[in-house]
């Protein structure tokens, strides 16, 4: 894994040059010489956080249909309003 370092200014003019270095790791933005960002891809972001999946990623994977998923019937409980 390559670690790449910009200055800001150097970010702002090459954006994707840098989305390009994250592709192949970390890039570093320095802000006065000292690293102050750092610039992942989102796929190295969600293993690096351990981020799980949600229903929306889920559901939109191949073969979802194969996944076992019987919810709780939800019990509703009803009481009369008073009015006066």
């Amino acid at each position: 894994m390559k670690i790449f370092t910009l200055s800001s200014r150097e970010f702002n003019q090459q954006v994707s040059n840098a989305k390009k270095a994250a592709e192949e790791g970390p890039v570093y933005i320095t802000d006065r010489g000292k690293p102050a960002h750092v610039l992942l891809t989102f796929e190295a972001y969600k293993k690096l956080t351990g981020t799980r999946r949600n229903i929306q990623d889920a559901l939109a994977m191949p073969d979802v249909a194969e996944i076992e998923f019987e919810p709780e019937r939800g019990n509703v409980g009803f009481r009369d309003v008073d009015f006066s």
